[in-house]
């Protein structure tokens, strides 16, 4: 058996195995060549019936009917080419119908795309807005992180489709030939198990159903050192119904900076607001591993977050998120639960039996609070670095100011300053796709909303919407920018392209030497550069007593920047050590 084979066998029983653990149980397959590995490994399945239909178009209206007939997921497969075309009627009348199928289609390899290869169409979405969603699948692998992906890609398929509204779901296999797979290969069912339990979601009434509550409680009261995980939020109406639950659990609130959850008047006491710090020592994931994880809201900005959870690998992790969100990057979760924070936690709070673990509890408490103290006390020495930027924002803000922040470097700075406090900051980012680009004229269109308003924002990125600005002139917008100016992109001095040094500031370093005040003076703006942090604190009380349009820069070094932060992480990995006796 060649390489290729097992990594193509593994792959397609993966995808297979999820599928009839997910509940599938009818196929109808249409002969094909490149269709092979999956034909051959779903008639290999014990538990999914292959039903053979010559007619590609006859068999995805006889997969119709079964599933109108049962009401649940049936799939279709053929051969790539204008067999996948052949399905077209059905699925249009599946989705307007809205009966649930899972549409398979074979494809050639993307070298043998668009070169004038036999069978060979584009199939990248090719029934278009009749499918409720689709997926190109990667070429084949058994690596263990592709594996993950393949059964949480299988799930998902089946829970989309079967989903209300039901409809037809759209998945796309390039096969490289040979395509054969291996049939009496080891373990072709039991290699790699599923972690995945059914995706949930919201009925009409807004909860769900009564054998998925009761599943969902089993898994939950199973949990001995739970972490509640609270990432980026829109809805702060969500955040007493969270603590309310976290503290029926006694799990610690890993609140990310932008969760709303770090500042305001409600109980903080089980909020952990350093555990990005935390989670940079390595020994972590082994002194105070987690076998259950509830997440609300998108994935947190701390990478050492996403670095602990796939070393952990927690028997339990359930994502709370909106219907139709699937934002798990880590492929880890047991279960999506398509519900608002605000329903899941009302539903279960009022439901769930636990014996909180204090010990549990009560370390993480006295961890956060030692890193806190580190991080204040090192604020206090007043290091001109990026992260002191924050301190000092967060000082001088009203009560209720709206805290806009850039990505790249300033939402890591905020992760790291952002302590928890009583006064309300309401933080605001763009981290959809988490670009540099249009966040100025972002936090522009949130200042005509919320009138006290400061952005934090790097130099490229101010650079790439400096035109946004013409909006604060024409209708004079009343907004505090600060800029902080490393010149060019300071996140890279973090990163492994660092140590490349002959070439490393041509291609990453990038500097400008923008004289920023220029364009601060075109848009009739206040512009000022304090080059103190007493001076800064002025220009930032100076600003929240004008009006219009206010730029504070804040020139930086790159290299003593980056030595600062190290400086600060390494202080606090030498904390964690001296408190978990290491």
């Amino acid at each position: 058996m060649t390489r290729h084979q097992e990594k193509l066998t593994r792959f397609c029983a993966a995808f297979i195995d999820e599928l009839a653990l997910s509940g599938l149980r009818h196929i109808v397959v249409s002969p094909g060549s490149r269709s092979t590995p999956l034909t051959m490994l779903f008639d290999n399945c014990p538990n999914i019936k292959v039903w053979m239909n010559v007619d590609e178009r006859s068999a995805g209206f006889f997969a119709l009917g079964m599933a109108k007939a049962c009401m649940e997921p049936v799939a279709i497969l053929c051969t790539s080419g204008t067999a996948a075309a052949n399905y077209y009627p059905a699925i249009v009348e599946a989705k307007l119908a809205g009966v649930p199928l899972i549409v398979l289609t074979a494809d050639r390899p993307h070298h043998l795309r668009d070169v004038g290869a036999p069978q060979a169409i584009d199939q990248i979405k090719l029934y278009g807005d009749q499918v409720k969603w689709f997926k190109e699948m990667p070429p084949q692998s058994d690596e263990k992180h592709t594996l993950q992906f393949v059964r949480k890609t299988a799930r998902r398929a089946y829970s989309v489709s079967a989903a209300s509204p039901k409809g037809p779901v759209h998945l796309n296999f390039p096969f490289e030939e040979p395509l054969i797979p291996s049939l009496d290969m080891d373990n072709l069912w039991t290699k790699v198990h599923s972690n995945a339990s059914p995706f949930y979601y919201e009925n009409e009434q807004g909860s769900i159903l009564e054998h998925q509550l009761f599943s969902l409680l089993h898994e939950i009261q199973s949990i001995k050192k739970g972490l509640i995980v609270v990432g980026p939020m829109t809805n702060e109406e969500a955040i007493p119904h969270i603590n309310a639950f976290a503290q029926q659990c006694g799990f610690p609130i890993l609140a990310d900076p932008l969760s709303g959850m770090r500042s305001g008047d409600h109980d903080k006491t089980q909020i952990i607001d350093m555990y990005d710090a935390i989670f940079r020592e390595p020994s972590i994931p082994d002194l105070l591993a987690s076998d259950g994880v509830i997440r609300f809201g998108a994935m947190p900005v701390s990478k050492s977050f996403l670095n602990y959870l796939t070393k952990v690998e927690p028997k339990t992790y359930l994502v709370v998120d909106e219907k139709g969100s699937f934002r798990d990057p880590t492929h880890l979760s047991t279960q999506m639960i398509g519900m608002s924070p605000i329903s899941f936690c009302q539903l279960l709070t009022s439901t769930l039996q636990m014996t909180r673990n204090e010990h549990w509890l009560s370390e993480w408490i006295d961890i956060n609070r030692d890193i806190q103290k580190r991080v204040e006390d090192y604020s206090e020495d007043e290091h001109w670095f990026e992260g002191q930027v924050f301190v000092e924002v967060l000082n001088e803000a009203h009560p209720g100011t709206t805290l806009f922040v850039g990505n790249s470097m300033p939402v890591r700075d905020l992760d790291t300053f952002f302590i928890s406090q009583e006064k309300k900051i309401h933080p605001m980012a763009n981290r959809g796709a988490n670009g540099i680009d249009g966040v100025i004229s972002t936090a522009l269109g949130a200042a005509t909303i919320r009138p006290s308003l400061t952005l934090v924002i790097g130099d490229l990125s101010f650079y790439h919407d400096m035109n946004g600005l013409l909006m604060s002139k024409c209708y004079n917008i009343d907004i505090t920018i600060v800029v902080v100016n490393n010149n060019g992109g300071g996140i890279f001095s973090f990163l492994p392209q660092a140590k490349e040094s002959d070439r490393f500031e041509a291609l990453f370093g990038t500097s400008t030497d923008l004289e920023l005040e220029y364009a601060v003076r075109m848009y009739n703006g206040r512009y000022s550069n304090p080059t103190t942090w007493e001076a800064f604190r002025k220009e930032l009380q100076a600003a929240n007593r004008a009006e219009g349009l206010k730029v504070i820069e804040i020139r930086t070094n790159r290299q003593e920047n980056t030595a600062i932060h190290r400086k600060l992480w390494d202080d606090i990995k030498d904390l964690i050590k001296a408190r978990l006796m290491l």
